[in-house]
């Protein structure tokens, strides 16, 4: 019963809240507001903006995911070997994920940044001019997407390396036996068994990456413009920086809808591909 009183406290009125607001006029401070019905629902059809916006949560949601988990395996696989720095390079990947998201954007951008960045500096020995990495539309949401993978893959490594541990040793002599090589072990033993962690690490960084703010917010704070805006750093230029907390409910809402909706679907298929294997 507690634990049901906060959710409902924190969560569940705010949630209710957030979808009564987003049918108002709301500035976000002041206290007279005006029901407006679906106006704002009809401006999010036509804003110009909102398909980029999407674009972008989907490539920090499945862009990052699809990274995390690629390179937390191969992690994973590499510290189940018996190595004597095993330990060391295990806190050295997870280091970053203990370190808040805002510090890890600022940290990054110094690299990228276009005067005195290091990557600039190092660019400048083979060009004349500094390059805009971050204000370049098509190359700053990849880089967001990068440093999101940088900071998170050291859950995936260690869902993955508990998977891997947890294995019992016998299926993998057995499979020797009857002459199976290292990789059909893995295709045949280690991937079916890590089924398990693979959903977890899934659903996990997906839902991260498709709410992604606080890095985007320290590298382009959305920009230039909403090139490399997501979901949830809309809706906080909206709401503060606008004072339009109708609208920016309404994308809130937008987001909610896509967040639950891609989460569990993959969450379905991919519990479906563990009672297969």
């Amino acid at each position: 019963m507690p634990a049901l009183l906060l959710f409902a406290i924190f969560i569940f009125y705010p949630f209710l809240k957030g979808i009564q607001i987003s049918f108002t006029n709301w500035d976000g401070y002041n206290q007279h507001y005006k029901w407006i019905g679906i106006d704002n629902y009809k401006r999010m059809l036509q804003d110009p903006d909102i398909k980029t916006v999407i674009k972008n949560t989907f490539i920090y949601g499945l862009g990052s995911t699809i990274f995390q988990n690629v390179i937390g395996l191969l992690y994973a696989l590499f510290l189940n070997m018996s190595i004597r720095i095993r330990g060391v390079v295990r806190t050295i990947i997870y280091l970053p994920v203990i370190i808040s998201a805002l510090i890890m954007g600022y940290i990054w951008y110094f690299f990228f940044q276009y005067e005195g960045g290091a990557i600039n500096d190092i660019l400048l020995l083979f060009q004349d001019r500094p390059s805009n990495l971050l204000g370049d539309p098509n190359v700053n949401v990849w880089i967001i997407t990068f440093v999101n993978t940088y900071q998170y893959l050291g859950i995936a490594m260690v869902l993955f390396l508990a998977g891997l541990q947890s294995i019992p040793q016998d299926y993998y002599e057995a499979a020797t036996i009857d002459g199976a090589g290292p990789l059909s072990r893995f295709f045949h033993v280690t991937w079916p068994l890590l089924a398990p962690s693979f959903t977890v690490s899934m659903v996990l960084n997906l839902i991260g990456g498709l709410k992604l703010f606080d890095v985007v917010a320290a590298m382009t704070n959305s920009g230039p413009g909403y090139a490399s805006a997501s979901l949830s750093t809309l809706m906080y230029q909206l709401y503060f920086g606008r004072e339009d907390a109708g609208y920016a409910s309404t994308i809130g809402i937008l987001m909610f809808i896509i967040i639950s909706v891609v989460s569990i679907a993959a969450l379905i298929l991919l519990r479906r591909r563990e009672v297969s294997a």
